[in-house]
């Protein structure tokens, strides 16, 4: 009864109401509901922390912001489908539709400057490595291998991998570490029209999932980033489902220190034996899935396989 009376009480507002319903398909920074509800920040957070306390909407909080987004419970399911019922094809939000495309505008202008910004970067990389497209093709070959299912990309970046990988899963989730991250993938995939992906701040080497979680899990060109590898690669398994799959995107051995001084990558690739040793430490088997070389970097795609 006490969770029936917290839904209806919740609802009871039009300001929540329309919060349910601008979060639905986007996750929205709390100053971003502001703008678009022509609100104070104060009251608007007021109006999440209600509706977050009801399990109607999800906030997590990533370095200077706090995001909200749909939640993934049966309470907000069951709100979600009387809505739909009882608006029969009304749009209780519509006079806010125009203010959520500027702030989708917005994050496309932050968007096209911050990869305007890296494009020293990427032409760097884009001349040392294997080509992206080819390295995108297996990993998304090898998902497709016994079906996707719940994934997970950890150290989703620019959300690349999910805009890929996504439209193929029953469930997409991805991580990172750096907010600035977080909100370039979210933008990547508003852009995309993909919504009902689920971004969230987490370290690979402590995911915030219980165990079994996920059917596939990829990391993607970040396990170079990681100080303890192993960590990683263990978390991952983890939270992968019996009959899951890991995929690893990532160089073999290479000599570019300039990588480890510019780019801070804390391993210069890994050699197949080191990677099987990792898959076996976790409890995974271990096939060797792809070579695919560059100029002066390979990329290698390995598969780990729970029993």
């Amino acid at each position: 009864m006490d969770r029936l009376l917290a839904s209806f009480a919740a609802l009871a507002d039009p300001s929540r109401l329309r919060i349910l319903l601008l979060v639905r398909d986007v996750d929205l920074a709390m100053g971003e509901l502001a703008e678009v509800l022509r609100q104070s920040q104060p009251r608007v957070s007021r109006h999440v922390r209600i509706l977050a306390e009801a399990g109607l909407v999800r906030r997590q909080k990533e370095g200077a912001y706090a995001f909200v987004g749909r939640a993934r419970t049966p309470e907000a399911d069951a709100a979600h489908a009387m809505i739909d019922r009882l608006l029969d094809g009304a749009d209780p939000i519509a006079p806010e539709r125009a203010h959520l495309a500027d702030v989708r505008a917005a994050r496309q202008k932050a968007l096209d400057r911050w990869f305007a910004d890296h494009a020293e970067e990427w032409d760097l990389m884009r001349n040392l490595e294997a080509p992206a497209e080819a390295v995108e093709q297996a990993v998304v070959a090898a998902s497709r291998e016994g079906g996707v299912g719940r994934l997970l990309d950890i150290g989703t970046g620019t959300g690349r991998m999910l805009e890929l990988l996504a439209p193929l899963a029953a469930s997409a989730t991805g991580v990172d570490r750096s907010p600035e991250m977080l909100r370039i993938a979210r933008t990547r995939l508003d852009v995309a029209g993909l919504s009902g992906v689920e971004i969230r701040q987490a370290d690979m080497a402590a995911l915030p999932f219980p165990e079994g979680a996920f059917d596939t899990v990829v990391i993607h060109q970040v396990l170079h980033f990681s100080e303890d590898p192993a960590a990683a690669v263990r978390e991952a398994a983890r939270v992968l489902a019996p009959g899951g799959k890991l995929l690893v995107a990532d160089y073999a051995p290479h000599a570019e220190e300039e990588l480890r001084s510019r780019y801070r990558h804390a391993r210069l690739g890994f050699a197949c034996e080191a990677v099987e040793r990792l898959f076996a430490d976790a409890g995974l088997g271990f096939a060797h899935v792809a070579r695919i070389a560059g100029p002066r970097l390979t990329v290698e795609l390995w598969k780990g396989a729970k029993p």
